[in-house]
């Protein structure tokens, strides 16, 4: 797998469920033009009538998703570029929040930062055991502050919090499940696309506009999370051009 290129790649499983998987090679980090090519995918299958719901997963088996590409943020050096990249993010979890369709996480493996932002943002999420989460943002100089949001939303400040300010501990998929990140945790990844299938099969068998309606309901008051994300972006972009930051990456590189 580690041969492969990165891809986003957009299909349709059956009548009205469409899946989104992404992958890249560094444990399935999201650089600026997957980021791009992933909000952009959701956006256009908003537009879809013929879809009812989306499927967001990630190749491979190990790692939903490493959050933001390391080597990407090694070369950010001016603030414009470094704010838009953590925009992608922000992109991202502002087209799930808009779109009209329902969108279900598949978490097979571990989410770290920008990661648990996605799985947060889903509207329905499940996972294996395997799944464990972190946000590891402060531990390098900046803060999970584009997908808070999207976390608090889900799990609460409290919980938020703990994932937060405890940057280097891993928290199980039990914890997440616990908290609501997680509405079901399986043994395997056989199990979870098992119960994927019946669960999908069956939603799709719903009213269209009353799955267009919940979705509105599921995400009422964030009607201010344009400027709020580009904000935190800004704030992001800022701290990773700090001389801590830079300190810091450069000791995980060595």
């Amino acid at each position: 797998m580690d041969n492969i290129k990165s891809y986003i790649k957009t299909k349709e499983l059956r009548d009205s469920v469409v899946e989104i998987e992404f992958f890249h090679p560094s444990h399935n980090s999201l650089p600026s033009n997957l980021l791009s090519k992933l909000s952009q995918e959701i956006e256009a299958l908003s537009q879809n009538d013929a879809c009812k719901m989306i499927i967001l997963k990630s190749g491979g088996d190990r790692t939903f998703c490493a959050g933001a590409n390391f080597d990407e943020l090694m070369a950010l050096r001016e603030i414009e570029e470094s704010t838009a990249f953590f925009m992608g993010f922000a992109n991202v979890i502002n087209a799930i929040k808009k779109s009209t369709k329902i969108v279900i996480g598949r978490v097979q493996g571990k989410a770290v930062g920008g990661g648990v932002g996605l799985a947060a943002a889903c509207d329905y999420c499940m996972a294996t055991k395997y799944a464990s989460v972190k946000l590891s943002e402060l531990a390098i100089g900046i803060g999970p502050f584009v997908i808070e949001p999207a976390v608090s939303r889900k799990i609460g400040l409290a919980a938020f919090s703990k994932l937060a300010i405890n940057a280097t501990e891993w928290q199980t998929a039990q914890w997440a499940k616990e908290y609501g990140m997680f509405q079901e945790v399986f043994e395997s990844t056989e199990q979870l696309d098992a119960y994927l299938l019946h669960f999908t099969e069956t939603l799709a068998t719903m009213s269209a506009k009353a799955l267009t309606e919940l979705k509105s309901v599921l995400w009422a008051n964030s009607g201010d999370w344009d400027q709020l994300l580009s904000e935190r972006a800004k704030i992001s972009g800022t701290l990773i051009l700090s001389n801590e930051a830079r300190a810091a990456l450069a000791k995980i590189k060595a």
